[in-house]
């Protein structure tokens, strides 16, 4: 049965010598596998250069039950990446999320406020002019909302701790080694203030980043099932 519905593209991987597999995230459907034909007519409207990561899409799709390799028939970009496809430090931050989410993201998750959430980040990520080496860490942060697992950042004087595993501040260090410590806990202050639109204000080391997001995949790992180390990661460590 043919539908329409909206897409993320997540990545592209080889499968044989006839079809690559497309990795969307959909507004209907979930995390979806797609058949993608290498070779294409001059008419054909699957052409490679729309499935960049996070481009998002116009999807015409053929969806059958119990099938794990679904079928596109038609794809057109909603909006136009300029600089999502020239700007190496958004290239670097597409890349790197683009395997994060599909790290992330279930094929059995359907979730349109999720669905959303990312469109908008796509587009804000194309627009932005400043602040752009902050922007997965605003992103990452995020999403925890729309996946269940936000944590509970209310800071009281009292708690010391933030406990990785349970999500909330303790008042006692854990029995465990999934925790903040004082210091530590004051970049979750930071990630709760910060947005698309005032990531530019906040004067980040490199090193800093990268602690950042050392925590935010310690907290995705323990609360998102199998999920495992990224590749990308050391790209985006190196950005200004």
């Amino acid at each position: 049965m043919l539908h329409k519905t909206q897409g993320i593209v997540l990545g592209v991987s080889p499968y044989n010598d006839i079809y690559g597999i497309v990795q969307v995230f959909t507004r209907d459907f979930g995390r979806v596998s797609y058949l993608l034909p290498r070779s294409y007519g001059k008419k054909s409207k699957l052409k490679m250069s729309l499935f960049f990561p996070l481009s998002v899409l116009d999807l015409e799709v053929e969806h059958l039950p119990l099938r794990e390799l679904h079928r596109l028939k038609e794809a057109e970009r909603q909006f136009p990446l300029y600089d999502l496809c020239t700007n190496m430090t958004k290239i670097s931050v597409a890349f790197f999320l683009s395997e994060f989410l599909s790290r992330v993201l279930r094929e059995s998750d359907h979730n349109e406020s999720a669905f959303d959430f990312m469109k908008n980040s796509v587009e804000a990520l194309e627009a932005a002019e400043k602040g752009v080496a902050n922007f997965h860490l605003a992103f990452m942060f995020g999403l925890t909302r729309f996946l269940g697992i936000y944590p509970n950042v209310k800071w009281e004087g009292k708690h010391r701790f933030f406990d990785l595993m349970h999500g909330e501040f303790v008042k006692n260090m854990p029995q465990h080694s999934h925790y903040l410590n004082g210091t530590q806990s004051d970049f979750l202050v930071l990630l709760q203030r910060m947005n698309y639109s005032n990531m530019h204000l906040f004067r980040l080391s490199r090193n800093n980043r990268n602690t950042i997001v050392d925590y935010l995949l310690e907290y995705y790992r323990l609360h998102i099932y199998d999920f495992p180390p990224l590749k990308s990661i050391d790209i985006l460590r190196e950005l200004a």
